[in-house]
């Protein structure tokens, strides 16, 4: 196994970035977004004890100039429009792809898509500071620069890296554990040497793309695997692809897309994976030692997510993890609702307990073929 070459020790506490601009109502219904996931994962956290005030920190909105650093400015002000006129005209709605079924229009959405743009652009700059730094609110992966696509209104992780470019870094690594292909953040970087992006996600599944021969001019890898992906596959896929890759790329700055969707029991995907194996890939790849920003990004199952990324804050800040949850966190997932999961599906674990039991497997001939094809040049 390929081992981590620090370049940059970080010595600083791990940062929360969250807002209470994601616990207003968003996305409308009968939308698979609708469902309570950020301000669950800030008030789990904090029912545990586990977030401290001096390591919370709330993101600004980016501005318009901000946010065309990398958006078309045309599409950032037609969305703003948008928001403020409460409706969106047929040419706009086809040009930009917003007002749709899938990215609706809601009253705040300008607000909460730049609020996640100003949060990754801070993360870096924390993470630059020495800080890992969480923001679950963040991975809008596959927002693209002119127009809104994947339920994503613009491309956080896109701002991230850049923020760490710009800070010097010289070779930043981005890595998506998201169920869907990061599109977004592949394109955005295919003529750019300094950045390396690397999925792992659902073959044929939505977006229908990042296919293993999909290189990008170089810049990208990708990992297409198979339905019902288990612990032992992923991890196999991590010791002899992944680490060896990102090894060799030497990044001196680390982004991470943690999407919970590929969490076994996600109603928009069939993978089988574990809140457990998830949170040792990310442990694996923190230890590079470089700058780092912890993002979240897909997952539609309400318990799953919360569970997984207020699990990642605690592996993060090294945390012990109950085996039971106490009592008001037992009655918070209790409360929690989702049109995608009927009531006798929702696994009693979901309700009571923090860590999954591993989903452990054997490794299939697919996925050892995957692993040899992207180790090559």
């Amino acid at each position: 196994m390929h081992q981590p070459q620090p370049e940059t020790a970080l010595y600083q506490a791990p940062l929360y970035l969250g807002s209470e601009v994601f616990r207003r109502a968003a996305f409308g219904a009968n939308h698979p977004l609708k469902i309570v996931r950020h301000s669950a994962v800030l008030d789990l956290v904090r029912t545990l004890g586990w977030l401290r005030e001096e390591d919370f920190r709330i993101p600004h909105a980016a501005t318009v100039q901000q946010l065309a650093g990398f958006h078309d400015s045309q599409y950032v002000e037609a969305l703003q429009y948008a928001d403020s006129a409460g409706n969106v005209d047929p040419e706009i709605r086809e040009r930009y792809n917003i007002g749709t079924l899938e990215n609706p229009l809601f009253e705040g959405v300008f607000e909460r898509a730049a609020t996640t743009v100003g949060g990754s652009i801070l993360a870096a700059e924390l993470a630059c500071d020495g800080h890992v730094v969480f923001h679950p609110s963040g991975g809008t992966h596959h927002g693209r620069r002119d127009r809104a696509s994947g339920f994503c209104y613009f491309n956080d992780p896109v701002f991230a890296i850049r923020t760490f470019l710009k800070r010097g870094c010289r070779r930043v690594l981005y890595v998506d554990l998201d169920a869907h292909h990061g599109d977004g953040v592949e394109e955005a970087f295919t003529e750019e040497p300094r950045v390396l992006t690397l999925s792992i996600h659902e073959q044929d599944r939505w977006p229908f793309s990042g296919a293993a021969d999909d290189r990008a001019g170089g810049g990208a890898r990708n990992f297409p695997v198979p339905r019902g992906l288990n612990d032992a596959e992923l991890r196999y896929l991590v010791e002899t692809a992944v680490l060896p890759i990102a090894t060799d790329f030497r990044p001196d700055a680390l982004v991470l897309c943690c999407g919970a969707d590929s969490l076994a029991g996600d109603p928009l995907s069939s993978m089988e994976l574990s809140n457990v194996a998830l949170w040792e890939t990310v442990d694996q790849l923190l230890e590079f030692g470089v700058p780092s920003v912890v993002l979240g990004g897909g997952g539609y199952n309400p318990w799953t997510v919360c569970r997984y990324w207020a699990g990642m804050w605690g592996r993060l800040t090294g945390q012990e993890l109950p085996e039971t949850l106490p009592a008001a966190a037992v009655e918070m997932l209790t409360m929690m609702e989702c049109d995608l999961i009927d009531e006798e599906d929702v696994d009693a674990h979901w309700l009571t307990t923090l860590v999954d039991i591993p989903h452990d497997g054997p490794v299939r001939a697919e996925i050892e073929l995957l692993a040899a094809q992207l180790v090559k040049d």
